[in-house]
């Protein structure tokens, strides 16, 4: 299957270039619709040339006018003989320079939370060989000390859907094989959408619930009441016993 050249920027040519929806330009370029309405509004690919998808052989102005005039129409990819099958291509993927230097930890994060990926899924998702893996699974890797396990996805080594694919195929083959999971696992072999759809897990009561409210003891109250007194009588205290200064300078 053909992939499309340089999505964003194609976004941001048929956002300035086209009347499609918001909706359409998301399926074509497998963005989220919101980030297509940050680009419409500026907030997202500041400073992006747009990439003219006609002109590059990826799209036809024909598919385009279909589109506009009908919002519930799929903008689909011009056939590339060149590109076909091109998914089908074996071995690790390929990795920026800039990234390569954080695939120990990403497969250190594999490694610790989701034990049931095999080398080979681990090795497709990260874009390293079996050795490295091994490697750390052992902590014989030469910087094993220095290594903080990190999500692939924030990474940007793989995509959520990459991961969740890959561990919803480790459950079917474990569920197969017949092995028995605690509830952990059970949750983490588990996508994304369906983790998120799960009922809430009922909280445990505390020792102090329905303690919150509660009623003063008698005695309490008896000494709450002396003390309004005490402070509703605050005056007699700077009344000393005594004349006041006029009855000292009246004469007898």
């Amino acid at each position: 299957m053909a992939k499309l050249l340089h999505p964003k920027a194609t976004a941001v040519w048929l956002v300035d270039n086209t009347t499609l929806s918001f909706r359409q330009i998301a399926e074509f370029t497998d963005m989220h619709e919101l980030e297509i309405q940050g680009i419409a509004d500026g907030d997202v690919a500041a400073g992006v040339r747009g990439f003219d998808p006609v002109a590059n052989n990826q799209l036809t102005q024909e598919e385009i006018d279909v589109a506009e005039k009908n919002p519930g129409h799929r903008l689909r990819l011009k056939f590339n003989p060149a590109a076909h099958d091109e998914d089908k291509r074996r071995g690790p993927r390929y990795t920026p320079l800039s990234k390569r230097q954080d695939r120990p930890a990403s497969i250190l994060w594999l490694v610790k939370f989701h034990p049931e990926l095999s080398d080979g899924q681990i090795s497709k998702l990260v874009g390293t060989t079996k050795p490295t893996i091994q490697a750390i699974r052992e902590r014989t890797h030469w910087n094993i000390a220095n290594i903080q396990p990190i999500d692939p996805v924030a990474l940007g080594l793989c995509k959520q859907s990459e991961l969740d694919a890959a561990v919803q195929k480790a459950a079917a083959k474990r569920a197969a094989e017949g092995a028995v999971m605690t509830d952990d696992e059970r949750r983490r072999l588990v996508s994304t959408e369906q983790s998120l759809d799960m009922p809430t897990e009922p909280k445990i009561p505390t020792a102090i619930e329905g303690l919150e409210t509660f009623s003063l003891r008698d005695d309490d109250e008896d000494e709450e009441e002396d003390a309004r007194k005490d402070f509703s009588n605050a005056d007699s205290f700077f009344n000393l016993p005594g004349g006041s200064d006029d009855d000292e300078d009246e004469q007898p």
